[in-house]
C-alpha cells in the first residue's frame, strides 16, 4: 500500500505533471522533426508506430526509437528487432486501451468487470488490425491475415494488457474521467504494459513465431510481421 501511496502521490503531483507534460512534447518534437528530416522513406505504418509509441511513453519511446528505429542505426540485432515488434503490437493495443477505458468509464459507466472485459476486446481489435491491415494491403486474403495476427500477436496482447490494465486498475481503480489520476494512471501503466511485453516479443521472434519488423533501412518497400 504504501508503494501504491507513493506512485499516486507523484502521479496527482503538479510539478511532475508538468514536467512529464514538457518531456513527452519535446519528444514528439525531436521525433517529427527527425522523421521528416532523416527518415521521410520509413513507412507510413511504421511513422504511426513510432508516433504513438512517443506519445504514450514519451522519453521511452523516443529512446527505442532513436536507437531502432532510424535508419541510421549502425547495425539492426535481436534486440533491436524485438522493440521495433512491441512498439508495432503497443500502438494498437495502446490505442485500443485508452478508448476501452474511456467509453467503459465515461460514457458507459461500467464497473471494474465491463471496463475490463471492453478494454482487453478493443485493445485485441486495434492490435490484430494493425498486422491485418498491412497484409491485406500487400494481397494476403482476409483469412490468411487473421490467422496470421492470431498466432503472431496474441501472446504479445495478452500480456500487454493483463499488465496494463491490472497496473491501471490497481492505481486509478476507483478514479474517474474527471480525476487527474485517471488519465496519469493510464499513462503509467502503457508504459509498464511495453517494458513487460518487450521479452515476450523477444521470445516470439526467437521461437519463429513473429518475424519481427525489418530493419528500418530496409522499410522502403516492405515490413515484417
Amino acid at each position: 500500500m504504501a508503494i501504491q501511496q507513493t506512485l499516486q502521490n507523484v502521479l496527482t503531483n503538479p510539478t511532475y505533471l508538468t514536467a512529464w507534460g514538457v518531456v513527452v512534447a519535446a519528444s514528439l518534437a525531436v521525433l517529427v522533426w527527425d522523421l521528416r528530416r532523416n527518415n521521410s522513406e520509413l513507412k507510413s505504418l511504421m511513422q504511426f508506430v513510432w508516433g504513438f509509441t512517443v506519445l504514450y511513453s514519451g522519453p521511452i519511446g523516443l529512446v527505442g526509437y532513436w536507437w531502432s528505429g532510424r535508419t541510421q542505426i549502425d547495425h539492426d540485432s535481436f534486440w533491436r528487432k524485438g522493440f521495433r515488434s512491441v512498439s508495432h503490437c503497443y500502438s494498437g493495443c495502446g490505442t485500443g486501451e485508452v478508448l476501452g477505458i474511456s467509453i467503459a468509464v465515461g460514457l458507459l459507466a461500467f464497473k471494474t468487470t465491463g471496463t475490463v472485459a471492453l478494454t482487453f476486446a478493443l485493445a485485441y481489435l486495434f492490435g490484430y488490425a494493425l498486422t491485418v491491415g498491412p497484409l491485406m494491403q500487400e494481397g494476403v486474403g482476409l483469412r490468411e491475415a487473421l490467422q496470421d495476427a492470431f498466432y503472431s500477436e496474441t501472446a504479445s496482447i495478452t500480456v500487454m494488457e493483463i499488465v496494463a490494465i491490472s497496473t491501471d486498475i490497481w492505481l486509478a481503480g476507483e478514479a474517474g474521467m474527471g480525476d487527474v489520476l485517471f488519465w496519469t494512471g493510464l499513462v503509467c501503466s502503457l508504459s509498464i504494459g511495453l517494458i513487460a511485453a518487450y521479452p515476450v516479443n523477444l521470445l516470439l521472434i526467437h521461437a519463429g513465431v513473429k518475424e519481427g519488423m525489418m530493419n528500418p533501412a530496409k522499410m522502403g518497400t516492405e515490413t515484417g510481421a
